[in-house]
């Protein structure tokens, strides 16, 4: 084996772990979007929405 069959291998495992995190960040992020969806649906709202709509403290 050589020298450069070690360096393609890190470089390929690399880049699976970067594509692994990239797609589980996406899918957890459309997950929490639903959840988000289904609070809102269910009547909770988020405590920035009343702040946006020009209430002082």
């Amino acid at each position: 084996m050589s020298h450069a069959f070690y360096i393609y291998l890190s470089y390929g495992v690399s880049a699976l772990i970067v594509l692994a995190l990239i797609a589980w960040v996406w899918l957890d992020g459309r997950a929490r979007q639903a959840e988000l969806k289904a609070l809102e649906a269910a009547g909770i709202r988020r405590r920035s929405a009343t702040a946006a709509s020009g209430a002082s403290e």
